[in-house]
């Protein structure tokens, strides 16, 4: 059984060497009466309630911070990290406050910085990670884990790749940002229209919310149209108009919307169940010559995996074209995982816009938006349709979905992705079959999900049905077992190329394990 990550078990304050605990190397600024980093020996210890705090502790925000504070108590659970600097024999304990290094909850709203990072749909705390390469992460307590999220998506050639960093490096001699044209935007430009059966022009910004906001305005400014329908449970980013029945994080959180989105942001979204012709029919037909696009996930990854049924693409592809309304799809988990040209290439149906993102900027921020020709001459400066970004084109974001890109073009890239998500999903419904659990999932090429629930599931009320306190408790022994999949029922995997025969067997093995013990 591995040590829960970033908590080690309970001790009196003993002397370290009479302590079986798993230490690590650290470096820390700003602790203590000095300022510099200095090196440390840690390592984590969990408290009982109102257990008293050794001495020579301070907060991990105390020294020079204005919110230093000093704690006399510690809460239920609570952590902390004794650590001694190598010159020195005095140890130290810091608080860490129910948090891997003490500094997330005081500084960052739930200690994360994207909800669903937060584990609150599957318990405990989360990992903080220190290193990723290949099909693998290690948290800052050198545990390491056969990673399933693949930054949520990006990583598809897997982390850290050689290549694209040795790209990035010599990049990274010339400049880290221009504010200007760059040859590199140029370049990537090139691939992507060459590859996306769509896009004819392209207009990169810095994430897939970034992309879904410009082509909202785009979509309005062409057709002379303000609605949009989009399908529950697909999420197109955090942009007021899109965070009505969103599925993922607000899914995650049990959130109804968001507070803070006026009611007039959302008065012209509709909302279809995904997989639901006839609903968008009828949509269509109550607001006929109104509706600007329709936006949808060709493929939901936002509500959990969910595949589009046989002609639903196709379907929304007439309904538009016969109302004069233009189809979009929100490829920015999708682009360049199902197929090198995305969703569209591996169903066979073109839109008229496309968002990109997490794999064409090969890990680091980056969006896309893009389509016809005479769509995208909408945008300024080219048309009156204004949208900007300081950071827009970055010279390292597209030096790596440059070289992540080449690497996707290589013979077998997409049938290998196929076989090995093939095998992760088939063996571990095996696996729940044989231990007596209600699950279902699926796979396409590199992207994939499984429900507890026995399905089928085809849009979000099905995905709801999911038993989310037991894939609460697989999660965390999967966790326990070395594998890390996305903290939320209602999220989708991602496998690499990265990923090898032997990290599928694992992870198969570990989930049979798990499941006869849930």
């Amino acid at each position: 059984m591995r040590r829960c990550p970033s908590v080690a078990s309970r001790d009196d304050f003993a002397p370290p060497a009479r302590r079986r605990q798993n230490w690590w190397l650290g470096r820390m600024v700003g602790i203590g009466e000095e300022e510099e980093a200095q090196e440390f020996r840690c390592a984590r210890f969990t408290l009982d309630i109102m257990a008293r705090k050794p001495p020579i502790s301070k907060n991990l925000s105390s020294g020079s911070t204005p919110s230093a504070g000093r704690i006399e108590q510690f809460g239920q659970s609570d952590s902390i990290v004794m650590s001694r600097r190598f010159k020195s024999s005095t140890w130290r304990y810091f608080n860490v406050r129910n948090r891997s290094l003490g500094i997330g909850l005081e500084l960052m709203p739930g200690g994360v910085n994207s909800p669903v990072r937060a584990f609150k749909s599957v318990g405990g705390q989360p990992i903080v990670f220190d290193s990723v390469k290949g099909s693998r992460m290690w948290d800052v307590d050198g545990n390491e884990y056969i990673d399933y999220v693949g930054s949520w998506g990006p990583a598809i050639i897997g982390h850290a790749d050689d290549k694209v960093n040795a790209a990035l490096i010599e990049t990274l001699k010339k400049g880290t940002s221009f504010g200007a044209p760059c040859y590199s935007e140029n370049v990537l430009a090139e691939m992507v229209i060459s590859a996306v059966p769509s896009v004819e022009m392209v207009r990169f910004v810095n994430s897939g919310t970034e992309a879904c906001m410009g082509a909202l305005r785009l979509v309005r400014a062409f057709t002379g149209r303000e609605k949009i329908l989009k399908f529950e449970g697909c999420y197109h980013g955090h942009a007021d108009s899109f965070l009505v029945k969103a599925g993922s994080g607000v899914a995650t959180l049990g959130l109804p919307d968001s507070p803070g989105v006026p009611k007039g942001a959302t008065s012209e979204t509709l909302t279809a169940p995904y997989n639901d012709v006839d609903a968008v029919k009828k949509l269509f037909e109550e607001n006929k010559g109104e509706i600007a696009a329709v936006f949808l996930e060709p493929v939901v990854g936002n509500a959990g995996f969910i595949p589009p049924q046989p002609g639903f693409l196709n379907a929304l592809r007439d309904l538009t074209k016969q109302d004069g309304a233009l189809l979009v799809f929100d490829e920015v988990m999708t682009g360049f995982r199902l197929a090198y040209g995305g969703a569209q290439e591996y169903f066979g149906i073109t839109p008229d816009v496309t968002t990109m993102g997490k794999v064409i900027g090969g890990g680091l921020p980056v969006g896309a938006y893009g389509g016809r020709r005479e769509i995208m001459e909408m945008v300024a400066p080219a048309g009156p349709m204004y949208q900007a970004g300081t950071l827009s084109g970055n010279p390292l974001a597209m030096t790596a979905g440059i070289h992540t890109l080449k690497r996707l073009q290589e013979p077998g890239t997409y049938e290998y992705l196929d076989k090995i998500t093939g095998d992760l999903v088939g063996g571990i419904l095996d696996a729940g079959a044989k231990t007596g659990h209600e699950m279902c999932g699926g796979h396409i090429r590199g992207m994939f999900g499984f429900f507890f629930t026995g399905g089928p599931v085809h849009n979000f009320e099905d995905a709801k049905k999911s038993d989310t306190e037991k894939f609460g408790r697989f999660y965390r022994g999967m966790l326990e077992e070395g594998v890390y999949f996305a903290p939320s029922q209602f999220e989708a995997g991602f496998t690499s190329l990265a990923h090898t025969s032997q990290d599928i067997e694992k992870t198969v093995e570990a989930a049979e394990k798990v499941l006869k013990r849930i």
